[in-house]
C-alpha cells in the first residue's frame, strides 16, 4: 500500500508537534528516537511516515497515551484543532486516570536542602530518643 500524496502521510515528530504533544519539532524528534512513541506496536524514527487510522503510544512522564490518528496537520494551530487530530483510547483515558489517582496518593518528597538548626535539633532529637 503506497501513499504518494502529501495529503495521506506526514513525519511522525511533525504530527506530534502539530497535535501538541510536544512543545518543538526536535523534542518529537528526540522522543521518537528515544523510543518512547511506537506506532502500531513497533518502535519508529523521526522520519516515519504516519497515516490516518495510525495507533500511537506516547509515553510522557509515568504517562503512556494511546490514540488513533484522525487527521493530518502540517501546521500547529489551536489546542481545539489540535485534538481533532487523534481520538484517545478509552483504555489509555482509564489508565491515565488510574495512574493520576495513585501518584496524588503516593506523599511526594520534598528535599529542601541542608537541615535548619530548628531540623538538626529534631533530628538530634529523634535519633537521641528524648
Amino acid at each position: 500500500m503506497s501513499h504518494s500524496t502529501a495529503e495521506n502521510k506526514l513525519r511522525i515528530d511533525k504530527w506530534l508537534w502539530a497535535a501538541r504533544f510536544f512543545k518543538t519539532r526536535s523534542l518529537a524528534s528526540q522522543a521518537v528516537d528515544g523510543g518512547r512513541v511506537h506506532c502500531n506496536g513497533e518502535r519508529i524514527k523521526p522520519a516515519r511516515a504516519v497515516h490516518a487510522g495510525d495507533e500511537l503510544r506516547i509515553r510522557q512522564g509515568p504517562y503512556e497515551i494511546t490514540v488513533l490518528v484522525r487527521a493530518l496537520s502540517e501546521r500547529r494551530g489551536p489546542a481545539s484543532e489540535a485534538a481533532l487530530l487523534y481520538e484517545e483510547t478509552p483504555e489509555s483515558v482509564a489508565a491515565r486516570a488510574i495512574l493520576k489517582e495513585q501518584l496524588k496518593a503516593e506523599p511526594a518528597f520534598e528535599h529542601k536542602g541542608r537541615p535548619t538548626k530548628r531540623d538538626r535539633r529534631h533530628i538530634i532529637r529523634f535519633t537521641e530518643g528524648h
